[in-house]
């Protein structure tokens, strides 16, 4: 067998982890629901809390209502 066959398919799965571990943070970061310190709060929290805080993005953001002016 291949070495270097064998250490591309060692390295498919934790590169697919890795992009499943960034998407909330990507999707996050994209996001119109919140901007400027809010977004990054959330960012924060999702890095030191991990998916739960997602979650929770996706159910309360944006915690505050955007005032529209008239």
């Amino acid at each position: 067998m291949d070495m270097g066959f064998s250490i591309g398919m060692g390295l498919l799965p934790l590169l697919i982890w890795l992009f499943i571990w960034l998407l909330p943070f990507i999707l996050v970061g994209t996001s119109d629901k919140t901007s400027g310190n809010e977004k990054l709060a959330w960012l924060l929290a999702m890095f030191f809390v991990s998916w739960f805080a997602w979650i929770f993005y996706l159910l309360l953001a944006p915690l505050k209502e955007k005032r529209s002016d008239v």
